[in-house]
């Protein structure tokens, strides 16, 4: 949670009202910055951490490593912008149980290039020989013709010190795969849909990943390090949640996947619709309770929802979503304290919760969040 108190800040410096965000994970920041310096005198420098369940990252030449291949799938071919912030999200959470924030400083994919990744995201052809999709047959019928598949890939990696140098000690890869295959049959034209069984997308899945572990591992410095590829199953553009991770395989040397792992990963949305689900009908209850008594008071909302993470059917975290009429500043401040009470009496504990007050135009009007372990909520009003 407390990536999303430092994601608060960043919203605070675009306000008049920044001197009031100024107390959020301050103690954190200052010990991130001594620790960076220090570690300077080693030959490199890192992010340092505000929470030991993250990791830090790298600093190089006084600025930090960006990704060089970052969101290259989903900017290509999908409207659904949830599953790349879902996709990078469980990339690193799952690779958390295989390289622990403790041993391991993460740094952004510097492996695989943009131009890479874009080739073997495409089709497969005599001009692009390293496209991980089948080659266009030419059908422009739902059903007879052969989708994409492979929506994304993306690389991190995994650092380690030796003789005061970070050395990468391990890679993890993401490959994002479609269910539905958006297209068009003329430029500029209607857009159709391909749909993809679930046993498909496996059994490609599969395949692609066993060509990239190839691939990789003839990278420099890739050859004899551990490598996890992780295989997430991308969310519908209409979704109101990103996908989630359906399995991972780990190989700690040579070019042979491992054996394939279930993750027990899933989101859901709150409150459940046709098209989704509850994963669990306590907590559909719950926020249902939350959602009604809030709006019985305030009824100038346009809309209360959720975003819920589970695993092994477990909720995990909780992402809230209210939008409002409000433009007094003083319903707004009303409104938020009445949220956190309701929050506490009837959002389930024992979980990180964040809550987002949107007014209709999108603007953010105020912000509530509680740690793992806490009661109460943290709030913070955006003030004009």
């Amino acid at each position: 949670m407390k990536k999303k108190y430092l994601a608060l800040a960043s919203i605070c410096a675009g306000t008049l009202f920044l001197a009031a965000c100024g107390n959020l994970g301050s103690s954190g920041t200052t010990d991130s910055v001594s620790q960076a310096t220090q570690q300077s005198t080693k030959g490199y420098q890192t992010t340092g951490q505000t929470d030991d369940s993250d990791y830090q990252g790298v600093i190089e030449n006084g600025r930090y490593l960006t990704s060089k291949a970052r969101g290259v799938g989903i900017i290509q071919n999908s409207e659904n912008m949830l599953n790349l912030k879902s996709f990078e999200n469980g990339l690193t959470t799952l690779s958390k149980e295989q390289f622990p924030t403790k041993d391991y400083i993460f740094r952004e994919g510097q492996l695989l290039s943009k131009a890479t990744v874009t080739d073997w995201l495409g089709r497969k052809s005599k001009d692009n020989p390293t496209g991980l999709n089948p080659e266009d047959n030419g059908e422009k019928d739902a059903d007879k013709r052969n989708p994409i598949y492979v929506q994304q890939i993306e690389e991190q990696d995994y650092m380690q010190e030796k003789d005061g140098k970070l050395t990468l000690a391990g890679i993890t890869i993401g490959i994002g795969m479609n269910r539905k295959d958006y297209y068009q049959k003329e430029e500029y034209g209607a857009m159709y849909t391909t749909d993809i069984s679930k046993e498909k997308m496996v059994e490609e899945g599969k395949k692609a990943a066993a060509e990239v572990l190839k691939r990789v591992r003839k990278l420099d410095g890739a050859s004899d390090v551990p490598i996890m590829i992780c295989m997430y199953e991308q969310a519908p553009n209409d979704s109101l949640v990103g996908g989630s991770f359906y399995a991972y395989s780990v190989t700690d040397s040579g070019d042979t996947l491992g054996k394939w792992k279930d993750t027990d990963l899933r989101s859901s949305v709150l409150p459940a619709t046709a098209t989704s689900s509850a994963i669990n009908d306590n907590d559909e209850s719950s926020f249902e309770a939350f959602k009604n008594k809030t709006q019985s008071f305030f009824p100038n909302l346009a809309g209360v929802t959720a975003r819920a993470k589970y695993k092994d059917k477990t909720l995990q975290e909780l992402h809230v979503n209210i939008t409002t009429q409000f433009y007094s500043e003083t319903e707004i401040r009303s409104f938020t304290q009445f949220v956190a009470k309701m929050a506490k009496t009837y959002l389930p504990g024992g979980i990180p919760i964040d809550i987002t007050i949107k007014g209709s135009d999108g603007t953010v009007q105020a912000f509530l969040a509680r740690e793992t372990g806490n009661s109460s909520f943290y709030t913070h009003v955006f003030a004009e």
